[in-house]
C-alpha cells in the first residue's frame, strides 16, 4: 500500500507514538515523512495520522513543515525521541530539532532552536566518544549496541568495522550489513555476509565475539537490517525491493513481501512501536506501509482475562472437590454406623443364643422351663433389644 500521496517522495520515515495530555490519555500513533524537493515543491516534513488496526496512513497530513528552499535543506534522516514529543531531522547543513504539540483537535509542529547541533565540531552538550576520520572511504550504515559499548559501521566498498566506543579500537571483522539486538537480555550482533553467490545472516555473541551460528534467510544481497523494539523480529531488505521478517529465537522467516519497492534498494525499515506494521522506504518509490503476517502479541487485557478464567476454574474445581469430599465422608459415616449396628445386633443375638442354650440345659436337667428358665442376665438384653425406641433408632 502506498504510504504517501501528494507532492514529493518520502525519502525517510519514522514512527512517533504520542501519549495523551499529561501522559494519562490514550496513545496516538503518528508517522513523520521526510519528502524530497520537486520542481514545484520544496523539501518538507509531513506528519500523518495512522490507523493501526487497518494498517493505513491518512492521505492528508495533519501538519506540514517546509525545511527550506535550497537543495541542502532536504531531510536525510529522522530520529524520534521515545516519548514521541520531539524528533531530530538531519540535513546536509546540520540537525534541526522539532517539538510535537498535541491538542484536542489539532497537532502543531514547532521548530526549536538548537545552535549546539548546527556544526560538526565539538558540541556543548555532546561528548566526543569516537573520532576516526579515515575509518571508511564512505559510510553506508552504523548502529550502536543497546549498552552503548560497541559501534558497528559499514562502507559502500563492502567492508565493516566493529568499534569499542570507549577505546576507539576496531575489532578484526569484515561484514556487510549489521545491527544489534534490542531485547535487553543477551547481546547479539546480526550481520550479513556474502560467501561466493550465497548471502547468509550470522549471529555473533558480542560478549566474546564468538559466532553462534548462521543461516540463509533471504537469498539476495541485503541493503538494510532492522530489529523491532522488543527484539523479537529481525527485518532484512534487499536491493531489488523485497524484504522479510525473521523470528529471532528460531531464526525462521515468518513474513515475506516481494516487489514492495520494485527494482529499487530498500533504504530503511521501521517497526511500528504498537502494532506489527512496518514502514519501508526507497529513493525511487518512497514509503510503503506493510502489515506483517506474524503471530499476534498478547495484549494486557487478554492476559488478565486468561488469569481470571484460570482463577474461576480453580475455584470451581476446589468447591467441587470439597463438596465431593464432604459427601464421601457422609457416606462413609453412614456405612460405619451400619456396620456398628450390625455388629451390635450380632452380639445381642449371640447373647440370646447363649442364654437359650443355658436354659435348655436346665430344662433337660430338671422339669419346667419356658421364660421362667431364662437367666436373669438374659432378660435385660431381650427387653432392650425389643424396645420400640431402640428399633426406631435402628431404621434408615
Amino acid at each position: 500500500m502506498a504510504a504517501e500521496v501528494g507532492i514529493g517522495r518520502a525519502t525517510c520515515a519514522a514512527w512517533a507514538r504520542r501519549l495523551g495530555g499529561g501522559g494519562e490519555g490514550p496513545a496516538r500513533l503518528l508517522v513523520v515523512y521526510a519528502r524530497a524537493a520537486t520542481a514545484s515543491s520544496p523539501p518538507r516534513l509531513d506528519l500523518h495520522a495512522v490507523d493501526a488496526g487497518a494498517s493505513a496512513v491518512a492521505a492528508d497530513p495533519l501538519v506540514s513543515f517546509v525545511m527550506g528552499q535550497e537543495e541542502d535543506d532536504a531531510p536525510r534522516a529522522i530520529a524520534v525521541h521515545p516519548s514521541g514529543e520531539e524528533f531530530v531531522c538531519g540535513t546536509a547543513k546540520g540537525c534541526r530539532l522539532f517539538k510535537l504539540v498535541t491538542e484536542e483537535s489539532s497537532v502543531h509542529l514547532i521548530s526549536k532552536d538548537a545552535p549546539t547541533l548546527q556544526s560538526i565540531g565539538p558540541q556543548k552538550y555532546l561528548n566526543l566518544l569516537l573520532d576516526e576520520p579515515k575509518a571508511h572511504k564512505s559510510f553506508r550504515d552504523m548502529d550502536i549496541s543497546l549498552e552503548s559499548k560497541y559501534l558497528v559501521s559499514t562502507s559502500t566498498d563492502g567492508s565493516a568495522r566493529i568499534w569499542k566506543i570507549d577505546e576507539g579500537v576496531p575489532l578484526d571483522e569484515k561484514i556487510e550489513c549489521c545491527c544489534f539486538s534490542r531485547d535487553g537480555n543477551k547481546p547479539f550482533l546480526f550481520c550479513t555476509l556474502v560467501k561466493g553467490h550465497n548471502v547468509v545472516t550470522v549471529v555473533l555473541d558480542i560478549s566474546n565475539w564468538k559466532r553462534i551460528g548462521y543461516k540463509r534467510l533471504l537469498d539476495k544481497h541485503i541493503s538494510t537490517l532492522s530489529v523491532s523494539l522488543d527484539g523479537k523480529y529481525l527485518a532484512l531488505g534487499s536491493h531489488d525491493g523485497d524484504f522479510c521478517v525473521v523470528d529471532v529465537k528460531k531464526m525462521e522467516v515468518l513474513h515475506l513481501s516481494k516487489k514492495v519497492h520494485l527494482g529499487s534498494p530498500i533504504s530503511s525499515i521501521e517497526f511500528c512501536p504498537t502494532e506489527r506494521v512496518v514502514i519501508s522506504t526507497s529513493h525511487k518509490w518512497g514509503a510503503e506501509v506493510t502489515k506483517l503476517d506474524v503471530p499476534a502479541d498478547w495484549k494486557v487485557w487478554q492476559m488478565w482475562l486468561v488469569l481470571s478464567n484460570l482463577f474461576v476454574t480453580s475455584a470451581i474445581l476446589f468447591y467441587a472437590n470439597v463438596s465431593g469430599l464432604g459427601r464421601l465422608c457422609h457416606f462413609q459415616r453412614l456405612a460405619q454406623e451400619e456396620r456398628n449396628f450390625k455388629k451390635e445386633q450380632s452380639l445381642h443375638f449371640q447373647e440370646i443364643d447363649r442364654s437359650f442354650g443355658q436354659g435348655g440345659e436346665r430344662r433337660r436337667q430338671r422339669p419346667g422351663g419356658g421364660l421362667a428358665s431364662l437367666s436373669n442376665s438374659t432378660i435385660p438384653y431381650l427387653s432392650s433389644f425389643l424396645q420400640p425406641s431402640t428399633l426406631a433408632s435402628r431404621t434408615f
